[in-house]
């Protein structure tokens, strides 16, 4: 391999990392965050700070600020993103800095029934074990080893149910961008997104918005960094695609659900049980058979056709 081909893969995999390492971290951001500020002034800056992080990056590297709001498809990522931050912050802020974890599986979940239902998708054996491990994985964490008698009616229940409308938001915001990718640009299409949800978040900010705490370092800090995060995590992910292999950039992706709970446990002391543990495993299995390619299968060829 030549040389310059290993520095093209090291940037591939430094790009692969950062988005990785940040996605792991936003559980603990936003716990942290919730100590001087409410959830939905948390998710409105989530936006903000991402709008002014994606647009000084896009405004050196291209020296203008494309926007596009005539796509339908852009409105509909933008209210998904913005159901899923504003749940996902929510259910943080209630629960346990892990608890977000749960919303990639049962986001899969759903992309694999709308699949069915509306697009009218077949979907294969091995999908049907990729959902079968995702949703064993969450209904693993959820139950946590508690007693099923008491399950429905503990507070556990609420936040659990908190992030699959979270993942319901974000499912629409994967579909938006699917459809997005072959019209726009990636930091063109983020940037677009994330003004609509700036806008969409100022809406319950008024009503919602309040100091849960002392105006301190830390949480200023915590902010800071989940805007970066939300501006640029995605870009650095498109760009490690483009420069990694496709199963590499899953498998490590897929990592940041086990190091959201080490900084859960390091950071936060939250309690990690085994059950919290092994349904992370077990959906993260599931997410790395859905996603990896299928070996194409072996095509003979007559001389004729090898020739062509």
């Amino acid at each position: 391999m030549s040389k310059s081909r290993i520095e093209v893969q090291s940037l591939g995999y430094v790009f692969l990392l950062l988005a990785t390492l940040s996605w792991s971290f936003v559980g603990v951001l936003v716990k942290t965050a919730s100590g001087m500020v409410d959830s939905t002034t948390i998710t409105f800056l989530r936006f903000a700070l991402g709008v002014v992080f994606l647009g000084i990056f896009i405004l050196v590297k291209q020296h203008k600020l494309p926007m596009r709001f005539d796509f339908r498809w852009i409105w509909i990522a933008a209210i998904g993103k913005s159901c899923n931050y504003f749940f996902e912050n929510l259910g943080l802020s209630l629960g346990y800095s892990y608890g977000n974890i749960l919303v990639v599986p049962v986001q899969t979940i759903i992309l694999l029934a709308i699949s069915m239902i509306v697009f009218k998708e077949r979907l294969t054996v091995r999908g049907w074990i990729a959902a079968a491990l995702c949703l064993t994985g969450v209904l693993c964490i959820s139950w946590n080893g508690k007693p099923l008698s008491g399950l429905l009616g503990d507070s556990g229940s609420l936040i659990t149910i908190l992030f699959v409308v979270s993942a319901v938001g974000s499912a629409f915001h994967v579909l938006g961008q699917k459809k997005l990718t072959a019209r726009m640009d990636s930091g063109e299409m983020n940037f677009s997104i994330f003004v609509v949800c700036s806008v969409l978040m100022t809406v319950p900010l008024p009503m919602q918005a309040e100091m849960t705490g002392e105006f301190t370092l830390a949480p200023i800090a915590a902010l800071l960094a989940l805007g970066l995060i939300t501006g640029m995590s995605f870009y650095w992910f498109s760009q490690a695609l483009r420069l990694v292999s496709f199963p590499i950039a899953i498998i490590v992706s897929n990592t940041a659900v086990l190091f959201g709970i080490l900084w859960s446990g390091i950071i936060r002391h939250d309690p990690i049980t085994v059950y919290i543990i092994a349904g992370a495993a077990v959906f993260t299995v599931g997410l790395v058979v859905l996603n990896w390619p299928a070996r194409k299968p072996a095509v003979v060829r007559s001389g004729k056709e090898a020739a062509l």
